[in-house]
């Protein structure tokens, strides 16, 4: 492994209804990022918020000497798909994602790029004394286990967004095609070498989460549907073991029939209903998985654009020209 040279850095942070966290986030990630010694530029994508957070990258980005790069969608995409809007518009030989919440500090950054010159591909965190409730770590330790059986990549906190990736990490996540993208996961199938340091954590301080319930939810499917298929041999066996146990059962049932005649357990009639509750049961099961298969083979297939720019405001201190990747984006005004 060598050495990795890096004359820019870029900070990717998507943002979604987060006008309070907003004046504060620019400020420490700014502060950090000059520690750097390096050239940099700050990246934020506004993810169709319905509040004034919009207009606040747009004046961070007209104001003088700004380093701020402004990428603002139409509407809502999600939080990986926001990342990867913004992915096309960076220039780093780093890139540093966060989140907009401060819940991971910006202040972690020079960290962050430390690492990456010593020449990893991917540089993860892990999140100390995590301030979230159980209901979002537990989910989270059994979907980081669930990643790490299924890709091989022993990392330890999937969830975390505050990560490092080198620049051609980034350019191979960019000629991927498909909608649904967990970016952690798919940027470690192409890195070769990756590490993990530990960082802080802390309560957020405004506003809500983002991930409700049902978009934990939709998460684990995206996670489960993106990353392998395992899911699908592993229903072809239970379904196999099922059949033979099902098989099985009959047998046993007709020999306690012929030894002890029908008055046993009601004449077999709930033993029947459960067995056909339990198939029926698989069957929906695997139903649902061959469905979320196939609808994601169908979005792909389709092969939308996986987010529309609406416009671009780069800061004064910022290059007026930049290599965008080849990616399909519909439209993109550059002011």
């Amino acid at each position: 492994m060598k050495p990795y040279p890096i004359d820019c850095v870029s900070v990717v942070i998507p943002v979604y209804n987060e006008e309070a966290s907003l004046p504060e986030l620019l400020r420490r990630t700014e502060n950090a990022c000059r520690q750097l010694g390096r050239d940099f530029e700050i990246v934020l994508i506004d993810d169709g918020s319905r509040d004034r957070s919009a207009e606040i990258l747009q004046e961070a980005a007209d104001a003088p000497g700004s380093h701020v790069l402004a990428v603002i969608l139409n509407r809502n995409y999600g939080q990986h798909s926001a990342i990867m809007a913004g992915f096309e518009q960076c220039r780093g030989d780093v890139v540093i994602t966060l989140d907009a919440d401060l819940q991971n500090p910006p202040e972690e950054i020079p960290r962050l790029v430390e690492q990456a010159a010593l020449g990893y591909d991917v540089v993860g965190t892990v999140r100390q004394n995590r301030q979230d409730s159980a209901l979002r770590r537990w989910p989270s330790r059994v979907i980081n286990m669930a990643v790490q059986r299924s890709t091989g990549v022993a990392m330890s906190d999937y969830g975390c967004m505050l990560r490092a990736y080198r620049r051609s990490i980034i350019n191979a996540m960019l000629a991927c095609r498909e909608r649904s993208t967990f970016i952690p996961i798919l940027a470690n199938s192409f890195a070769r070498h990756t590490t993990e340091i530990l960082v802080g954590h802390a309560e957020r301080e405004h506003g809500e989460s983002k991930y409700d319930f049902m978009r934990l939810i939709n998460l684990m499917f995206d996670l489960v549907t993106c990353m392998t298929t395992s899911p699908l041999r592993l229903l072809s066996l239970v379904g196999g073991g099922m059949a033979v146990a099902g098989f099985m059962f009959g047998l046993l049932l007709l020999v306690l029939r012929l030894l002890f005649g029908a008055a046993w357990a009601g004449d077999g009639v709930f033993v029947l209903f459960a067995i056909l509750f339990m198939f029926t049961g698989v069957q929906l099961v695997g139903m649902g998985l061959l469905g979320e298969y196939l609808g994601r083979m169908y979005n792909d297939v389709r092969a939308r654009p996986r987010f529309f720019i609406e416009r671009v405001i780069r800061g004064q201190a910022l290059p007026s020209t930049q290599t965008i990747s080849s990616s399909p984006v519909v439209e993109s005004i550059v002011k």
